[in-house]
């Protein structure tokens, strides 16, 4: 059985699978290589024939994955990579005769982590498909660019708008115009938008609230794991010279750089990440560019003056973020006192480095007799990276914020882990029943009523801008007063600021409220 749809461009097949309609591999934008590279995506190319919608198009290339948690469903590891890339995928209970001017189902657009430099909307754990059914909503997954060539940013690429780097944010915009204008043939409302992401796709959404060409787009928004995290153009073009300089080329120009094979671009971005460009907070080798143009100003000092006030907000992070990275590097598990300190004085150069660590000290000495270098590093590091930055952008608005904090624990690895960088996102997506997701989310009765009340939470939020639901009981919206959090995990349930003590030094030197950005 399938359902043929007119869209830009042309006429998609979709299928039905399991009671619902899917559309894969849909094109909204142009393929962005040759004189194309480093420019914001064009209108797609048109098609004849009827085009199917039945698989994923390629990934955007990017490296292989490897490590510990790399398994064959990861992206990267059986799809095609294309630099012809920018394609969507949509799962909806209906496909309407004709679109519906009022009556449409809420739509949730998921924008995909990985570090600027992998991941694709095409991963089994994003598929959209379980959410759509549990709560009668369209899901819209996408490809962006990635690496060097979605957002190397330097002058010298210049596109005569005054855009350095961002390409990745550009199609994500993109992709966003392409659902508000055709989301009501897959049966949506292109009024009720929600945008939810994690990791690098939380840093994402964070961007998009402070730019101009995302006004309108959409109407809600959920952070995961995320904050306003950006570059100066100073910072990118020292990034895009070592580019060069890995690459063997004098000078970093558009003629020499359309030159380079896109592989070798990967292997030059996983080089230039390696060396580790800068020491500090976010140790990746691209951010969002504050280019002034398409990000004119810090998001976050953006928000504070009123942009995306009509947005409603959802944002959390997880409270051992970090655990996940030193999985990847185990020398960070292996920091003494002496090397958290210089890894905090890195990280936080504004905030006096022994009062960070004495109130995290402090904090855990009733847990046991000596507080382990190791767990002081993880918990300073989630806050600094994550947390913090998250209350920040929360305080920015002057409209509502639901906030959350995930403490749910993995069994992985004997559960070294705790509630590492990632984990909700099983919970959110409703997959902990599958076998091999459950080697890290864990399984059982307490797990799926988790996933259950998550769930829901993320569909009632999209549907209502309230993430409340019967199951769960009222979540108030936070305010720099009262801070009430959702904390999610084996006791889930509102807290008033939960974990103070620690994020008091925060507070003092990077006050709640202020238009400091970092």
């Amino acid at each position: 059985m399938d359902k043929v749809v007119a869209v830009r461009g042309g006429r998609v097949r979709g299928v039905s699978r399991q009671g619902l309609w899917s559309f894969s591999g849909i094109p909204y934008a142009r393929s962005p290589e040759g004189d194309l590279r480093w420019r914001p995506p064009l209108e797609p190319e048109p098609w004849a024939e009827v085009r199917s919608a039945a698989e994923f198009g390629p990934i955007a290339p990017q490296p292989l994955p490897t490590g510990p948690l790399a398994s064959p469903a990861d992206p990267g590891a059986n799809e095609p990579q294309s630099e012809d890339c920018l394609t969507l995928n949509i799962w909806t209970p209906e496909v309407p005769d004709a679109p519906r001017r009022v009556g449409g189902r809420p739509v949730m657009v998921w924008i995909h982590g990985g570090g600027f430099t992998g991941g694709s909307g095409s991963v089994f754990l994003y598929r959209g498909g379980r959410l759509s059914r549990s709560g009668d909503v369209v899901v819209v997954t996408l490809n962006y660019r990635l690496g060097a060539l979605g957002f190397l940013g330097h002058r010298a690429l210049g596109t005569g708008e005054g855009f350095v780097g961002n390409w990745g944010l550009h199609d994500q915009v993109a992709a966003l115009r392409w659902v508000r204008q055709h989301i009501a043939r897959f049966g949506g409302d292109p009024d009720n938008v929600t945008v939810f992401g994690e990791s690098a796709g939380a840093f994402s959404i964070a961007a998009l609230l402070g730019a101009p060409g995302a006004t309108g787009l959409f109407r809600r928004a959920v952070i995961q794991s995320g904050g306003a995290h950006v570059h100066t153009v100073d910072d990118a073009e020292r990034r895009a010279q070592r580019l060069a300089d890995i690459l063997g080329l004098p000078a970093v120009s558009r003629e020499l750089l359309t030159a380079v094979p896109a592989p070798d671009l990967v292997a030059a971005t996983t080089e230039l990440a390696a060396q580790r460009p800068d020491p500090g907070l976010i140790p990746l080798p691209y951010l969002p560019v504050v280019d002034g143009s398409f990000l004119p100003q810090h998001p976050l000092a953006a928000v504070r003056t009123g942009a995306s006030a009509d947005v409603d907000l959802l944002i959390g992070s997880n409270r051992d973020e970090l655990t996940l990275f030193g999985l990847g590097d185990p020398s960070l598990f292996e920091m003494d006192d002496d090397a958290v300190a210089r890894w905090t004085a890195l990280a936080a150069p504004d905030v006096p480095t022994a009062e960070l660590l004495d109130a995290y000290r402090a904090a855990r000495a009733d847990r046991a007799e000596s507080v382990a270098a190791r767990d002081v590093w993880v918990a300073l590091g989630s806050d600094c990276v994550f947390r913090w930055p998250s209350l920040q952008l929360a305080a920015a608005r002057s409209s509502r914020s639901y906030v959350y904090l995930f403490d749910w624990e993995s069994p992985a690895f004997g559960g070294m882990l705790g509630a590492c960088h990632a984990l909700e996102l099983p919970f959110v997506f409703g997959v902990v029943d599958v076998p091999a997701v459950q080697l890290l989310s864990g399984s059982g009765p307490a797990a799926d009523r988790l996933s259950s009340v998550m769930q829901q939470a993320w569909l009632s939020f999209a549907r209502h801008g309230d993430p409340s639901h019967e199951e769960l009981g009222p979540w108030p919206a936070w305010d720099a007063a009262t801070r009430s959090t959702m904390v999610f995990g084996p006791s889930t349930g509102v807290v008033d600021a939960p974990r103070d003590t620690e994020l008091a030094v925060w507070d003092q030197h990077r006050p709640l409220g202020t238009s400091a950005v970092r």
